[in-house]
């Protein structure tokens, strides 16, 4: 039995307290809309909403550029996933606050863990193909309140 006085200090967080923690205020991600610069130099070979030959329609966009191309966060936040997920390869998702995220899948490797502060701009991966798609590139998507939506008025392909 010891007689040490009881340590009433929380716990130290656990990372998943730490991925729920807010990265920016709540409108500044709402703010940029228009402004933002794309995550890869390339071209956007498919976009929002059109048919993927006869499954369902694209969530997000693909850009096709080289293997091994730097892929940049398109604003500041923290990062929530960085891991493989079937469909989508290496994949790379930032919280911007405010319930915006960006998706960055498709890549070779990853450069960003779980809990990362990354700024606009920061290089967070390198392209590839890891998703299961022939060419190489870049599956980017944007999602508000969980539920994807088209970002050609937000970022500047």
């Amino acid at each position: 039995i010891s007689s040490a006085p009881k340590d009433d200090t929380p716990p130290p967080a656990k990372p998943a307290d730490i991925a729920l923690a807010p990265a920016a205020p709540a409108g500044a991600f709402a703010s940029l809309k228009g402004q933002l610069r794309a995550p890869v130099a390339g071209k956007v070979a498919a976009r929002f909403g059109a048919k993927r030959g006869d499954g369902p329609s694209w969530k997000g966009v693909f850009i096709r550029t080289a293997e091994g191309a730097d892929v940049h966060a398109i604003a500041g936040g923290r990062v929530v996933f960085a891991d493989w997920l079937r469909g989508f390869g290496n994949l790379i998702i930032v919280d911007h606050g405010g319930q915006y995220m960006s998706i960055y899948g498709n890549n070779q490797s990853l450069l960003k863990r779980a809990g990362d502060i990354v700024k606009a701009g920061d290089p967070i991966a390198s392209a590839g193909n890891s998703g299961g798609n022939e060419e190489s590139g870049l599956y980017f998507e944007l999602r508000h309140q969980g539920a994807a939506f088209d970002p050609a008025g937000w970022v500047k392909f």
